[in-house]
């Protein structure tokens, strides 16, 4: 795909270095190659090229995402670690808004299964409140939960 020299460039974050940031953090977080894969063990993982991967790899990096180690020419050899942010974007660890949905799907679950009209009530009631707060404030209060903080008593 060709763009007008003055025009944006073309996306790379979806087809190239997401599913390559997903491959790495994949085999960083698995036991199979001791958490340090070579780039060669990342090519087949992520289905793409090699030369898709070696650009997408050094974008990453450039990033701060992902830790490499690189050979007297620069080229990246080894993967050593990946950081916290890229661990929720690869889907590792959650996200607040994913931690509100779930607290949202487990209301609904057990306002679904309760055992009694008063407790169906209490799942429903609580579900409603919820909503009422919305996904915003919901995620603010999930990723302090999710952090360990506690609001200090006025």
């Amino acid at each position: 795909m060709t763009t007008a020299p003055d025009g944006p460039l073309p996306d790379t974050w979806f087809p190239r270095d997401l599913p390559v940031l997903r491959a790495i953090a994949r085999l960083v977080d698995g036991p199979e190659y001791g958490g340090n894969p070579y780039l060669g063990q990342v090519v087949p993982a992520s289905g793409l090229s090699k030369p898709d991967v070696v650009a997408a790899a050094r974008a990453l990096q450039s990033a701060g995402y992902v830790e490499a180690l690189t050979n007297y020419a620069g080229e990246i050899v080894r993967f050593t670690g990946i950081s916290p942010e890229a661990r929720r974007l690869a889907g590792l660890w959650p996200t607040p808004q994913e931690q509100w949905a779930r607290l949202l799907e487990q209301v609904a679950t057990r306002m679904a299964n309760a055992p009694t009209d008063v407790e169906r009530e209490r799942w429903r009631a609580l579900g409603e409140a919820a909503s009422a707060v919305g996904p915003d404030s919901g995620a603010l209060l999930m990723s302090a939960l999710v952090g360990g903080y506690v609001p200090r008593a006025r």
